[in-house]
């Protein structure tokens, strides 16, 4: 009974020496934590503020200018929560490991160790997996740089199509023929984005050579203002549609080229549309359009047509 005592009393003594101390430390721990909480959800509330701030301001910019017309909402949606996603995850590493370092450091743990083996295993983990952290980063940069979103087509040298989604690993295209591409982002070299700013519907007008010139510019300059008259043209074209004068002439037939700003990946269509209608213009003004290859069947037939009657111009007996 007097061990036991004697035990207890030690025990009693030491805790009263201590308790202070655990005091003091177990304060410093949940102070420590508690900021650390309320600076990680002060932080990461701020950001997606922020982010918010910005989509709004850019809708209220946009509203007015064409680049709204380029930037949809879903696009505008997955790259703000992309870039949102990775600020807060950043910035919870950030808190919580520098907080978890300090509450080791007020526990009188040693923390070289674990720094030194902490860089080793970053290290190696880096050259182990340096395809990955290429990927991610060029994906974060990508993203932040807004070089395409949701719904552009893009050529990315490969593959080309529709993108569908954007990680920060792997990149989606949907290709031409229905296919889905999975394309790493840090293989991605060089991107050709076909649905920002604006593109071109080019194409050339082939007459012969013997059409009046007045008349044909006419005719372009009619169809295409009839062209932006007309439902869905009139917001698919950006600009009146111009007459660039002639590309080339020969003996046979003149090239008039024609040109139109239109919106990115309708230029197709627009080519398409112009196309027809300068066709039934020129029909009703009774001009022809021609080609390099019926100009050449014609000449051909000409040629032969002499050859002919240079045959029967020889197998004619002279008259006595």
């Amino acid at each position: 009974m007097e061990e036991a005592h004697e035990r207890a009393t030690n025990a009693a003594g030491w805790i009263e020496a201590n308790w202070s101390d655990w005091l003091a430390t177990g304060l410093r721990i949940l102070l420590i934590t508690v900021i650390a909480v309320v600076l990680r959800y002060v932080i990461r509330r701020a950001i997606t503020k922020l982010i918010e701030r910005t989509n709004r301001r850019s809708e209220a910019s946009d509203r007015n200018a064409l680049s709204g017309l380029l930037v949809n909402r879903e696009r505008r949606m997955q790259r703000s929560a992309a870039i949102g996603s990775v600020l807060r995850n950043v910035a919870s590493f950030v808190i919580m490991g520098t907080a978890v370092l300090m509450v080791l450091s007020v526990l009188g743990i040693n923390l070289a160790p674990l720094l030194a083996s902490a860089g080793v295993a970053g290290v190696a983990l880096g050259f182990g997996a340096r395809n990955l952290v290429t990927d991610l980063l060029a994906g974060m940069f990508m993203l932040l740089e807004d070089q395409y979103g949701v719904g552009d087509r893009v050529d990315v040298g490969e593959a080309s199509g529709t993108v569908l989604e954007i990680g920060l690993r792997v990149t989606q295209l949907r290709g031409d023929d229905g296919e889905i591409w999975y394309i790493r982002n840090g293989e991605i070299k060089r991107v050709g984005n076909l649905s920002q700013g604006w593109a071109t519907a080019a194409l050339d007008v082939q007459v012969r050579s013997d059409a009046d010139m007045n008349e044909v510019r006419s005719a372009i300059a009619t169809a295409g203002e009839q062209l932006a008259k007309g439902t869905p043209w009139d917001e698919v074209l950006w600009e009146p549609v111009e007459v660039l004068g002639l590309d080339s002439v020969t003996l046979d037939s003149m090239v008039i080229r024609v040109s139109a700003k239109t919106m990115p990946g309708k230029a197709l269509g627009v080519e398409r549309e112009l196309r027809w209608r300068i066709k039934q213009e020129l029909d009703g003004r009774g001009i022809e359009i021609v080609d390099d290859e019926s100009l050449a069947l014609e000449a051909r037939s000409r040629v032969d047509l002499h050859k002919d009657e240079g045959a029967k111009e020889s197998r004619v007996p002279p008259q006595r």
